[in-house]
Formats: C-alpha cells, sequence, structure tokens
C-alpha cells in the first residue's frame, strides 16, 4: 500500500467519522491551523490523554490524510491488519515484540520517508501511550530518531517540519463535551542537523526536550503527583472564580486558559506551601462533602442564574421541547443505552470510553436507524418521507440528549431553590464552607498571569 497517496475511500470514510463526531461533541475550536507549513513534510506531535479521540482530533481538523505510527502490539489479526492499513496506521516494532521483529522496522521507516517525500504527514505520540489524565508524560526519543533516520537518508533535503499538538477536552468520555485542538509553532529538524552531526544522542535529546517543551505549552497539564486528584477538584469548582477574578468573560478558551494558570499556581503552591495546601485540601474536602451530602452540584452555588425566573423559563422550554425529545428518544435509546451499558460494565479504562462510543456511533447507531426504518416502513408513504425520518434520526438523538442535560441542570437549580429557602440552615453552612475554602484559595492564589 502507498501510504503516502491520496485515498478517496480514506476520504469519504473521513467525512462519515466527522458528522458522528459533530453529534458527539458539543464544540470544537481549532487554534493555529495557520501555523501548519504547506508544501513540507510534517509531523504531528499531540498529547495522548484519550485513546483512539486523540487522533481522531487531529485527523478531523487537519485537511491531511496522516499516516499514524502506532505500536506493532495493536496488529493482531488479518482482519484488524487490513482495517489499519486502510486508515493509514502503520506498526512500530519494539523490543518487547521480539528481537527477531525489529528488522521490521526497516519497512515502517521506508514508508515513512516516502510520505515525507511526498510533502505528507506522519503523526506520532511523543509519550507513546496514554494516560487519561490532564498530565503530559515523558516523551520518548521516538519523533527524534525518526525525523533524523529520514533526514540522513535522504541527504538532509527534506526540511521536516515538526508540528507540536495540544488537544484538550472538557470531558474525556462524556457525550456533548467541548474540544480544543491547538497546533503550536513548527518546529524545524533542520536546526538540530548540526548537532546532530557532532553527536547524535545529544541531538535526541535535545530535540525530543523541545518539542516535550513546546506541546506542554498548549495543554492543561498539572505537575503534582500527590495531589492530582484534589487539584482538579479545585479547578472544578474554583475555576469559574479564578477567571472572573481576573476580568475574563466565560467561554471555552478563556476558561481552559484560566484552568492552565490555576493549574500551575496549584503546582507552585505545592512546593513552596506545603503545609498550606495540607489545610487547603483539608478544607476542600469538608466542601466536597458538603455538597455531594445536599446533591448539589458546585456550578449552582456559584452561579447567579438559579432564580425563579431561570427555572421558570427552563421548564418552559422543557415542556415546548417534549414532543421532540420524545421522537428523539425512541429513536435513539436503543443503540444509546446498549452502547452505554457496555462501554460502563465492559470496558474498565475510562479513557477508552469516548474511543467506543465514537465506534458504536460509526457501527451500531445506523444499523440501529436501518432496523427502525425497516419495521416503520409499513406506516409510512412515499421514499422521500422515508428518507427524511432517516436523516433526522441522529439531528433528532443530539436534540433529544440536549433536553435532557437541560432537564438535570433544571432538577438541580430546583433543588438548590428548596435548598435556599426552605432549608436556611443547612444553606448558610454551605455557603459559609464554600466562602471558607475560596478566601483561602484567594489568598493563596493571586489572579496576576
Amino acid at each position: 500500500m502507498k501510504y503516502e497517496k491520496w485515498s478517496l475511500g480514506y476520504w469519504v470514510l473521513k467525512q462519515y467519522v466527522r458528522f458522528i463526531d459533530w453529534i458527539i461533541v458539543n464544540k470544537t475550536i481549532v487554534i493555529g491551523k495557520d501555523k501548519i507549513p504547506r508544501d513540507k513534510p510534517i509531523l504531528f506531535a499531540p498529547n495522548h490523554q484519550n485513546a483512539l479521540s486523540d487522533p481522531m482530533a487531529v485527523l478531523l481538523n487537519t485537511k491531511y490524510q496522516p499516516v499514524w505510527l502506532a505500536r506493532a502490539d495493536i496488529f493482531k489479526n488479518k482482519t484488524v491488519i487490513l482495517i489499519l492499513r486502510f486508515m493509514k496506521i502503520i506498526p512500530v516494532y519494539r523490543l518487547r515484540d521480539g528481537k527477531d521483529k525489529l528488522v521490521k522496522n526497516d519497512e515502517t521507516f521506508a514508508n515513512s520517508i516516502k510520505v515525507l517525500e511526498n510533502n505528507s504527514a506522519l503523526a506520532l505520540f511523543p509519550e507513546a501511550t496514554h494516560s487519561g489524565k490532564r498530565q503530559l508524560l515523558s516523551h520518548t526519543k521516538a519523533v527524534p530518531r525518526i525525523v533524523f533516520m529520514a533526514e540522513e537518508k535522504t541527504g538532509h533535503n527534506l526540511d521536516i517540519q515538526i508540528i507540536p499538538t495540544g488537544i484538550y477536552y472538557s470531558s474525556y468520555w462524556k457525550f456533548n463535551r467541548n474540544l480544543i485542538v491547538i497546533f503550536g509553532d513548527p518546529i524545524p529538524v533542520n536546526n538540530f542537523l548540526d548537532e546532530y552531526k557532532e553527536n547524535q544522542n545529544s541531538a535526541t535529546l535535545s530535540l525530543r526536550n523541545k518539542i516535550s517543551e513546546s506541546v506542554k505549552t498548549l495543554v492543561l497539564h498539572f505537575e503534582t503527583q500527590t495531589n492530582y486528584r484534589n487539584f482538579e477538584k479545585i479547578r472544578d469548582f474554583y475555576g469559574l472564580h479564578f477567571l472572573k477574578r481576573q476580568n475574563k468573560k466565560m467561554s471555552i478558551v478563556n476558561r481552559f486558559k484560566s484552568d492552565k494558570i490555576l493549574a500551575k499556581k496549584l503546582d507552585g503552591l505545592e512546593n513552596e506551601k506545603p503545609e498550606e495546601i495540607d489545610n487547603l485540601i483539608n478544607e476542600l474536602k469538608d466542601y466536597d462533602a458538603l455538597i455531594k451530602k445536599l446533591k448539589i452540584r458546585s456550578w449552582l452555588v456559584e452561579n447567579s442564574k438559579n432564580n425563579v425566573l431561570q427555572i421558570a423559563i427552563n421548564k418552559l422550554i422543557l415542556l415546548i421541547g417534549l414532543p421532540i425529545f420524545a421522537f428523539g428518544f425512541l429513536l435513539n435509546a436503543i443503540p444509546f443505552f446498549v452502547s452505554d451499558i457496555i462501554i460502563r460494565r465492559k470496558i474498565k479504562d475510562r479513557s477508552f470510553w469516548s474511543s467506543f462510543a465514537l465506534a458504536f456511533g460509526i457501527i451500531l447507531f445506523p444499523i440501529i436507524y436501518l432496523l427502525q426504518l425497516l419495521a416503520l416502513s409499513m406506516l409510512i408513504q412515499g421514499v422521500w418521507i422515508k428518507i427524511a425520518l432517516l436523516v433526522s434520526m441522529p439531528f433528532a438523538g443530539k436534540i433529544a440528549f440536549k433536553w435532557y442535560i437541560l432537564l438535570r441542570k433544571t432538577v438541580g437549580r430546583n433543588r438548590y431553590f428548596i435548598l435556599k429557602y426552605f432549608r436556611k440552615p443547612e444553606y448558610q453552612h454551605l455557603l459559609k464552607t464554600k466562602e471558607k475554602l475560596f478566601q483561602t484559595l484567594d489568598r493563596l492564589i493571586s489572579s496576576e498571569l
């Protein structure tokens, strides 16, 4: 297979997957696409936190058909191999795969060089594995070795550009999440070739560190190992308040940038004031335990729109949208709940949940849609009406899910309203606990950038 060639079949599949991804994702924001050089060989080097969703984030938001280098152990049988080859994924063999297998890397590197020589795109995760956390893992030497080898075998004439890429999800696995993809400044491999001629190992380390530093600036990253979960909760509870302290309006990008600052400040406090962090964590646990006991989400305490008018407006929207919800729910309930049950019960690593949700969206949902259309065909007259029904099914499903989210938020607001006006002692205790935590955070964390 000529991986470097443009594939019509691949393009068609990409458009279909892009549509499914649009159904699953609430909003995608792409930053820095103009930084990707044209008419030069490029290698995308993204962070890796969410299994197969990460390559989709790069693939679906660029014009390229990137050739991915992946661990050889996923190439398990002939069917899988055919699928992976069609998707332009080629294996890289490691020592753990067996010494006798390493010779197969010659073919992989030869294919990689062809891709680069044709000004196409390679893609490789420098971390070599996914973490499922907002933490950048240590980079391997794989990317530097591949690009240096390619330059060396072509007489240093390729001018390969490494594109550090940051991928951020508002949630790793929830339906209707937000996604940010950031392409950083290209790293020209030519800048490291002189050092490579003098000392290959030194140049490999230099380029590896440069890629790691560049990617780190594009992602939400916590350095902490001991307090990761606690710092994530602080980001969840306190993040909006910290954004407001900077006089910034709420937006997906502004919140992402603010959270990056907050993460850096929390990491700094852990190193500089460990005793203060211990006290802060105790206050955090008190507040977390209280909102769980009261069955209240933290955003309700922070949100000023939790009033009678907002609740009334929400209920009116829910009432008007009920028929649309019912239509979307009935047509999507079977594939949605079947996939949800299988994913939650069978997939232990949550990092793979969104990947399997996408797979079910690509395969299971269309099959169920066609079966439902077949079952309803005797009740529906006219080809165009049947086509319209089939086309409406995924859109109705997405609207139904948004209706359901609004219902949950309205129930939460209603519960908070009852707490505020009819359970005042508990409400006052909640406010005092929250204010104590936030005052401690305000004191410890400056809002200056």
